[in-house]
């Protein structure tokens, strides 16, 4: 383990809950240098407990038992229609860990009366954790110390690029952006490989066309120029890609978007106004 990861993560882990986004994090975490052997997840599925069992080392368990007592921090990481009963269900096993929470809607004051603690902290990663590019913004409950928060951080960061966030509704936002983003990507990407084969490439070809386009595109990107300035150079007036743009534009596609985001953002804050209805 190297040092700045042992300052600010070392002890041990558990997880409620062991499907994907956990799994990239404590992924994440033991390539950082975190051992398997300070893990232990909770889930009742044995297919998944057997698969991080075998591909990640860690200890496993169908329910929540005392080895939870030991965890200093704890990332529930189930979904959030069941979060509130699997912290029922485990309350009598929890001493005062840092709870870091990546179930979307549900709010840090809910997250701190449910878990009688103020040590709670939001995530929102997006499915590019998988990789070890995500996204992910953080909120932290008003109580919770700035300790709390430079460890929740570097859990998180081990899976891609973090930054915070002043509060839930901001975290809205987030999920609406980047967390949701990645979908947006695929969307786009499948549209492209459609658009490909409909003008003679086969499958194949018109799939590794479209990923290398769009990776040659986004590694130009980086240079930091504006967007806008990077689309007006590929433009030649009256030119392919001029005709191309105006079909996007009569299709008010860039509206489109903006549309899709906000309906994102409006449905985060319906949940969590439910949620918290539910509280």
């Amino acid at each position: 383990m190297n040092s700045e990861f042992s300052k600010a993560q070392a002890g041990s882990y558990a997880f409620i809950g062991g499907g994907q986004m956990a799994t990239a994090l404590i992924s994440g975490l033991i390539r950082a240098g975190l051992p398997p052997r300070a893990i232990v997840v909770f889930d009742p599925d044995a297919a998944q407990q057997e698969r991080l069992h075998a591909s990640l080392g860690v200890d496993v368990g169908g329910r929540v038992d005392d080895r939870l007592a030991g965890a200093e921090v704890v990332v529930w990481a189930v979904k959030p229609q069941v979060l509130r009963q699997a912290v029922q269900q485990a309350s009598a096993h929890l001493r005062a860990p840092l709870h870091i929470s990546i179930a979307a809607g549900i709010r840090c004051v809910e997250l701190s009366g449910w878990l009688a603690s103020a040590r709670v902290i939001r995530a929102m990663p997006n499915t590019s954790a998988l990789v070890g590019a995500s996204v992910t913004g953080l909120t932290a409950a008003p109580e919770a110390a700035a300790a709390d928060r430079r460890v929740a951080q570097d859990v998180l960061a081990t899976t891609g690029h973090c930054f915070w966030v002043e509060s839930d509704e901001r975290l809205n936002a987030v999920t609406a952006v980047s967390g949701s983003g990645p979908a947006y990507v695929f969307h786009f990407l499948e549209a492209f490989q459609a658009a490909a084969q409909a003008v003679g490439f086969d499958e194949v070809t018109a799939r590794e066309l479209v990923l290398k386009t769009v990776a040659g595109a986004v590694q130009q990107a980086q240079s930091g120029d504006p967007f806008g300035t990077l689309r007006e150079r590929v433009t030649s007036r009256h030119g392919t890609t001029e005709a191309a743009l105006a079909q996007l534009d009569a299709a008010r596609t860039a509206q489109a978007l903006k549309d899709a985001v906000a309906a994102a953002c409006t449905r985060a804050e319906a949940l969590s106004t439910e949620f918290a209805q539910q509280a």
